[in-house]
């Protein structure tokens, strides 16, 4: 294949499994419809850059070194899984502990919000870039595309490419879902629903993290005992 082959290609298959629903779609849909547009869209901005990392990791063999080597695989398992458990858990504690505290009126709920989006552009874009690149699956699925698409002896300028193709499409895909959920009609349905997308966010982050760490302490028992 020539590299405009290969590049439309990359993109492509990038393109489907961006649109599969995973830890980075549901934390879009989840602080979006909690915290507005802003925000989501520096989430969005920290997702395609821990992507942007995970590729040129792939594309230099880093990531291939690391999967291949078991006990680094599994610390990066262990980092991946906690930290997912922790957004899933933190989640679900919060609904529970807003359903049985008292209720803020509604000044403070918007000085709340205001604060939030005006003090944590970096949090926001920090948990985006944290929960990507933390995430063991994401290293795996850019290994297998980075290996099986792009050859070895591509020019660097196609590798350029590869890269800011993954980027962009990675950051248009996560902005436009963070602008469309953030239409203000839709915004209002989604903030009533917000006790119920809160719910199953976090239950998406706990189930995917306690399924990592099972996977990362079962890979280090085997190691251990071999």
């Amino acid at each position: 294949m020539n590299e405009i082959t290969i590049l439309a290609t990359l993109a492509s298959v990038h393109w489907v499994a961006l649109m599969s629903p995973g830890p980075d779609f549901a934390l879009v849909v989840q602080n979006t419809a909690r915290y507005g547009r802003q925000t989501g869209l520096y989430i969005a901005l920290g997702l395609s850059c821990g992507i942007l990392l995970h590729s040129i990791l792939s594309l230099t063999g880093i990531s291939y070194l690391v999967q291949q080597h078991p006990a680094l695989f599994a610390i990066l398992q262990l980092m991946g899984g906690s930290y997912l458990l922790y957004l899933g858990v933190g989640a679900l504690h919060g609904l529970w502990k807003s359903r049985y505290s008292e209720k803020l009126g509604d000044g403070e709920i918007k000085q709340e919000k205001q604060n939030y989006l005006l003090s944590s552009k970096r949090q926001a874009f920090s948990r985006g870039f944290a929960t990507n690149i933390l995430n063991p699956k994401a290293l795996v699925f850019f290994v297998s595309l980075m290996s099986s698409l792009v050859p070895v002896g591509m020019s660097m300028t196609g590798k350029g490419v590869a890269l800011i193709t993954l980027w962009a499409l990675s950051l248009l895909w996560f902005s436009l879902l963070a602008w469309l959920l953030s239409n203000p009609r839709l915004q209002i349905k989604m903030q009533k629903a917000g006790k119920y997308i809160d719910s199953a966010c976090g239950i998406v982050f706990t189930l995917i993290g306690f399924t990592i760490l099972l996977s990362s302490l079962a890979d280090i028992t085997v190691m251990l005992l071999s």
